[in-house]
C-alpha cells in the first residue's frame, strides 16, 4: 500500500517507493529503498524534497505522533547495568486502550517488525555488518503499543508459525523485556534498553544451520554444541555492528545463564548475573515454551506460568514473580476451568484484580459439547463463578480458541 507523505515524517525502517521531485534535486542515485541509516535520513530531510511516497507493505507506517522519538535523539540508549529512578526527559505517555482497540495496532506492529527482523538476520547468514539503525525504531513502537495496553501485542505474538519463530521469538522477547522492565519501576532509558537487547538477544541463532534450527526430532550431541553457541556468536556480530552498550551486549551473552550456575556460556550463579541478563532469561523461556516449534507444540499460557514457577534453580525469584504480573496471571489467550464447569478463554485483564480477568465461556465439560459464547468479567459480583484452575484446549480436540479473542483481520 503507497502512501504520500511529508519529508518531516520519515523515519528509520520505511521503504521509500518514490521521492516527489525532480532527480537532481535528491541527494539519492535511487527511489526505490529502505531507509536503514541515519545519515540518509539526514540528507532526506535537508534536502529540498517536500514529500515522499512510502510503500507500507514492505516497510514501517507513519507512527502515532507520540510514540516515536527524532531518530537524532536515540543515538544514544544505553546506560550503566544499575538500574535508576525515570527519566525526567522521558517521552509523552500516551493513551490508554482496550486490547480490542490495540490489537489491530499490535498486527501491524508485529508485521513490520518481523521483516526488520528478517532483514538483519538475512544479512548476519550472508557475512554483512548487521545493520541495526532500525532496531531503535521497532522498540519504541513495541513500548508505545504496550504502553496503550500491555496485553495486546504480548499475547498476538505468541501466535507465530513454525516457520517465522526465530524472527517472531525477537519481536516478543523484546515486548515481555519492555513490560517486564515497566513492572519492575525501571526508567524510561532502561526501558527502552531492555526492549532493544530482548530484540537482538538472539542474534547469534543467524549463525546456526536452518536445518538444525528447524528440525522436528530431537537435537544430537553435535547439534546442540552448535546451538549453544548462538550467544557468544551474537555477542560477536553486535560487536562487529558497533553494539557497544552493555546491557544488549550482557543479555545477548548470558540469557541462558541460571540461577543455579548451570547455564551456559560462563556457568554464571545468583548475583553474578545482571538484572538484564536475569530478565532475558524469563521472557526468552516464557516465548519458547508457549510457542509451536518444529518439534513439539506450545503450552498454554497460564499452564506455562505455572511450571516454570516450580523450576526453583532456574530463574530469579523476584524478577519471575514481576514478569507474572506483568503479563497477568492468566495471560491473555490462557483456557480456564470455571466452578461451574465451563471452559473460557481469557481476553482481557479487569482493573480489580489478576486472579479475576475477563473471558470468553465457549465450552461445557460436562456436555463435552460448544456452548453459546458469553463474556464474563469475573471481578464482578453478578459473574457468580471463579477459575479453579488451567486446561488445555488441545486436549479436547479444540485448536481454534485463539480466534474468540482475536479479530477475525489479525
Amino acid at each position: 500500500m503507497l502512501k504520500t507523505i511529508p519529508t518531516h515524517q520519515v523515519i528509520i525502517g520505511m521503504h521509500i517507493h518514490a521521492l516527489n521531485g525532480a532527480w537532481v534535486d535528491h541527494p539519492f542515485w535511487k527511489t526505490s529503498f529502505v531507509l536503514s541509516d541515519i545519515q540518509d535520513l539526514k540528507k532526506l530531510r535537508s534536502s529540498v524534497i517536500k514529500e515522499v511516497v512510502i510503500d507500507i507493505s514492505k516497510g514501517l507506517d507513519v507512527p502515532e505522533p507520540s510514540t516515536v522519538l527524532a531518530k537524532e535523539e536515540q543515538v544514544s540508549i544505553e546506560v550503566p547495568n544499575n538500574p535508576t529512578v525515570k527519566d525526567e526527559k522521558s517521552p509523552a505517555k500516551v493513551g490508554k486502550t482496550t486490547i480490542a482497540q490495540e490489537l489491530q495496532e499490535a498486527s501491524r506492529i508485529i508485521n513490520a517488525s518481523k521483516r526488520a527482523v528478517a532483514a538483519m538476520f538475512n544479512d548476519a547468514r550472508l557475512g554483512r555488518i548487521v545493520n541495526t539503525e532500525a532496531s531503535m525504531f521497532i522498540v519504541e513502537e513495541v513500548a508505545a503499543s504496550i504502553d496503550r495496553n500491555e496485553g495486546a501485542l504480548i499475547s498476538l505474538v505468541r501466535l507465530k508459525t513454525k516457520d517465522d519463530y526465530t524472527y517472531m521469538h525477537s519481536v516478543a522477547v523484546c515486548a515481555m523485556m519492555t513490560a517486564l522492565a515497566k513492572e519492575l519501576k525501571l526508567g524510561e532509558k532502561e526501558i527502552r534498553q531492555a526492549g532493544l537487547a530482548g530484540l537482538l538477544h538472539d542474534i547469534g541463532k543467524a549463525l546456526v544451520p536452518l536445518e538444525i534450527l528447524n528440525k522436528p526430532g530431537a537435537l544430537t550431541d553435535q547439534e546442540f554444541v552448535k546451538v549453544k553457541m548462538h550467544p557468544e556468536e551474537g555477542h560477536k556480530l553486535l560487536m562487529k555492528a558497533g553494539i557497544v552498550g552493555s546491557v544488549t551486549l550482557d543479555v545477548c551473552l548470558h540469557h541462558h545463564e541460571k540461577i543455579d550456575g548451570s547455564g551456559y556460556p560462563n556457568r554464571l550463579k545468583g548475583d553474578q548475573i545482571s538484572l538484564f541478563a536475569k530478565m532475558g532469561a524469563v521472557c526468552d523461556v516464557y516465548d519458547a515454551v508457549t510457542s509451536d516449534r518444529p518439534y513439539k507444540l506450545g503450552w498454554e499460557p497460564g499452564m506455562s506460568l505455572q511450571r516454570m514457577a516450580q523450576w526453583k534453580h532456574h530463574f530469579d525469584g523476584t524478577v519471575f514473580k514481576a514478569f507474572v504480573k506483568s503479563v497477568g496471571i492468566y495471560p491473555v489467550g490462557s483456557v480456564v476451568l470455571l466452578k461451574s464447569g465451563r471452559l473460557a478463554v481469557v481476553i482481557d485483564q479487569s482493573a480489580k484484580s489478576l486472579l479475576q480477568p475477563i473471558v470468553k465461556v465457549f465450552f461445557s465439560t460436562k456436555s463435552k459439547a460448544r456452548i453459546q459464547v458469553e463474556v464474563v468479567d469475573l471481578s464482578k459480583p453478578s459473574a457468580m463463578d471463579e477459575i479453579i484452575g488451567h486446561e488445555s484446549a488441545r486436549t479436547l480436540g479444540i485448536h481454534d480458541v485463539h480466534e474468540l479473542w482475536t479479530p477475525s483481520d489479525v
